[in-house]
């Protein structure tokens, strides 16, 4: 029983290994590089446009906050001349 043990562990190790060599061959593969620096331009994309939503929120909301400034202090709403000339 205990051979059977340990020429199971053996195989195991040995299946495991070999699937690792050939994950870390494939990586070093033209095919390989290309599908890593495609996931990393994909996950940068993502990070630019994250980032681009954040700052048009934060410009959204300092605009907000800036017209309210200016109403307090003057009374008029800002943009309801050029409403008024248009319509």
């Amino acid at each position: 029983m205990k051979r059977v043990f340990w020429l199971g562990l053996g195989v195991a190790t040995g299946v495991a290994l070999s699937r690792k060599a050939k994950q870390t061959a494939h990586a070093v593969t033209p095919a390989g590089i290309a599908g890593n620096v495609g996931d990393a331009v994909r996950e940068l994309a993502g990070a630019i446009g994250a980032f681009g939503a954040d700052v048009r929120a934060g410009m959204v909301e300092r605009e907000e906050e800036l017209t309210d400034v200016v109403e307090r202090r003057s009374g008029v709403r800002p943009g309801a001349r050029a409403r008024r000339a248009n319509g």
